[in-house]
């Protein structure tokens, strides 16, 4: 039933857009509306709540963090980045240090560094050549202090290092025994838990008593029933600590298919109780981790949120039950706790919704008032925004796929040129919300179809390892083939002008299509997709390591060691069936795919006449981070599209900023 239920939403959505709207020309959005830089995001409140931080351009176009009073408008830039911009930040647990990250042109050597808002001064907390920084840890009794995961000792490992923001000392914390992939702290400041991915492919979440005793594995699952985020460079199983530290609160599927957010025994890993849990999703994973919400003073569980169509929050302690209330009824979409001060009283609530880009506000929990602090996009307003339909389509085996379909507005929704858009990870997943590629493409014309095939998160564990040895010929990409002659069935895309696109695993899947099917398509794009998965493999970054047994597991075999099953899953081997023209990009610092598995795959076109656009960011990496190069890429990718699938197009002017690279 439920599925007929989201059918039926598909027609009542085509039947509404070709009634009301069909009639209106619909304006079209210049791509500096959707993907340049935002006036405002991000917003922090400090922790007296005094203060806010925010990103916004400087003069010259380029992200920086800046600072204002709260209530007050004495805005200031805090930081001088004036090439890549800075896209993250959070504050110290003092009102005078701001904390964030930078690589080196998209190489992700992370370096953390700081803001110290009495001086003036950035300094560069972490100035280690070719290290990472990661898994940043703070408590609101140490604001002077910091602790940070570096490969510093050892290239394929993170330790924890205690970090001092006046003097920029750096002490080894806890060494890494080899198999550890992230850590928790203590209500004291000090590691106490670790999750850790063990040589048998198992997930422990480990424990001490204290800094000076033994650790020990007090919850151990095996890998077919581990969350992502117990496999994963960084990732969690451990939310935090109770306020006497005896019990910890944990994320398994030990006993459930869908994540559980549990307490645990931190002396025997016991599960005392299940506090919060969805039938049918996983908790939301947002910047890998989890969005568990917790009491600033004991530590104890507030709320936990989870994704299936669209993110929701489960209410757990009675204390935020009226302010949760207040909030669903503030703004159209799903809000989320973006920011709290130390003493919990004053939130930055972000709205997400299908529709219009990032809207935060601040919400005062002593007087239950809400009011507007800033919008990213503000522009965007002006124009008209294709609604997301949560849908399940059936694949050919009946997994139902949870998918999201956006239809070009002013349209009747029936043979349509349609993009399918495929999700990078592959370990990820599609969700509701404001995409600006998305929008960008149904105001060209298209139909977007986005699927969560087999494999991706968020769904359970069964979802997930359903991908299992399905890459390239198998049930992974069979879903999307079988969503786009879904989506041919219904009427919806004009089988003669289909296009396929993705970043990362999904730019892998384009090529996938393109060999598998080319004749579903009749254009495709690919950024940064791995062409041959040996390839892959063996140039992963050093620290990695740890988890490329994980890949290897899920790929279903060891491609480095036996080059007839990587040929078999590897496009670059099977060029002679590509029948569609083909766009690829890449930025020459990536350090996930390199550069060479998109050189490869258009010599190897170009030697067979195959039509093949390539383009290269030199100061770019895993994706484009800078506004020029996004421009650019987007500008070209329009001009791809329009004359392969025919939709509508803004004229390209070159942007003298980006780096780009004709290959």
């Amino acid at each position: 039933m439920k599925f007929l239920y989201q059918t039926f939403s598909i027609w009542a959505l085509l039947s509404l857009s070709a009634v009301v709207l069909a009639e209106s020309e619909v304006q079209l959005i210049p791509r500096k509306v959707l993907f340049g830089n935002p006036v405002k995001d991000k917003p922090m409140i400090s922790p007296s709540g005094m203060r806010f931080a925010y990103l916004a351009p400087s003069e010259e176009g380029i992200l920086n963090i800046w600072v204002a009073s709260t209530g007050k408008k004495d805005d200031r830039m805090v930081t001088q980045d004036q090439r890549r911009g800075i896209f993250d930040f959070q504050w110290g647990y003092s009102d005078d240090y701001i904390l964030f990250f930078q690589d080196n042109n998209g190489d992700e050597n992370h370096h953390l560094k700081v803001v110290n808002l009495r001086t003036g001064t950035v300094q560069d907390l972490t100035p280690f050549a070719g290290v990472r920084a990661t898994n940043l840890l703070k408590d609101d009794a140490h604001p002077e202090e910091v602790m940070i995961g570096l490969n510093l000792r050892d290239h394929n490992l993170f330790d924890m290092y205690r970090v001092n923001l006046n003097t920029g000392a750096v002490k080894l914390e806890a060494q890494n025994p080899g198999d550890v992939i992230g850590w928790t702290i203590d209500r004291q400041f000090t590691i106490r838990a670790a999750t850790a991915f063990r040589e048998d492919l198992s997930t422990a979440i480990r424990v001490r008593d204290g800094i000076d005793k033994p650790w020990r594995d007090v919850l151990v699952t095996p890998f077919e029933k581990t969350p992502f985020l117990g496999q994963y460079n960084g990732g969690s199983l451990v939310i935090g600590f109770s306020s006497n530290g005896n019990h910890l609160y944990a994320v398994t599927s030990m006993n459930n298919d869908t994540t559980q957010l549990v307490t645990l025994d931190a002396a025997t890993g016991k599960i005392l109780d299940v506090i919060a849990v969805h039938p049918l999703a996983d908790l939301w994973e947002v910047n890998d981790r989890y969005e568990v919400l917790l009491d600033k003073k004991n530590g104890r569980v507030l709320s936990a949120a989870f994704d299936y169509l669209k993110p929701e929050y489960r209410v757990v302690d009675k204390s935020v039950v009226n302010d949760f209330k207040i909030l669903r009824n503030q703004e159209s979409g799903v809000f989320r706790v973006f920011s709290r001060d130390a003493l919990d009283t004053i939130w930055i609530v972000q709205y997400i919704s299908d529709v219009r880009p990032n809207v935060y506000y601040l919400y005062s929990r002593a007087t239950k008032k809400a009011q507007l602090l800033m919008v990213s996009h503000p522009e965007v307003d002006q124009y008209s925004m294709s609604k997301t339909q949560e849908i399940l389509i059936p694949a050919r085996d009946g997994m139902k796929l949870v998918s999201f379909l956006s239809l070009p507005v002013g349209t009747t929704g029936r043979n349509l040129p349609m993009m399918l858009s495929v999700h990078g990870g592959p370990w990820g997943r599609d969700e509701w919300r404001f995409d600006p590629e998305v929008q960008w493409l149904t105001n060209r014309g298209y139909a977007v179809l986005q699927v969560n095939f087999r494999g991706s998160t968020g769904f359970g564990v069964k979802y997930m390892n359903a991908g299992n040895g399905q890459w390239c010929k198998g049930s992974m990409q069979n879903d999307l083939t079988d969503a786009v002659r879904w989506a041919i069935n219904q009427g919806i895309a004009d089988p003669k002008r289909i296009g396929i696109s993705g970043a990362s695993y999904g730019g892998y899947a384009t090529l996938c299509g393109i060999v598998n099917t080319p004749e579903l398509y009749v254009g495709a794009i690919d950024m940064v997709g791995p062409s041959d998965v040996g390839h892959l493999l063996s140039s992963f970054p050093s620290y990695w390591k740890p988890v490329k047994r994980r890949w290897i597991r899920r790929i279903g075999v060891d491609v480095e060691s036996d080059p007839e099953a990587n040929e078999e899953i590897s496009p670059l081997y099977h060029v002679d069936k590509i029948r569609v023209p083909l766009m690829i990009g890449h930025g020459s610092n990536d350090p996930r795919v390199k550069q060479a598995a998109s050189d490869r795959i258009v010599e190897a076109m170009r030697k067979k006449n195959l039509p093949v656009d390539y383009v290269v960011y030199p100061d770019e990496g895993h994706g484009l981070i800078r506004e020029a190069n996004i421009l650019d890429f987007y500008g070209r990718a329009e001009e791809f599209l329009a004359r392969h699938l025919k939709g509508r197009f803004e004229p390209r002017s070159q942007i003298k900023e980006s780096s780009v690279q004709l290959r």
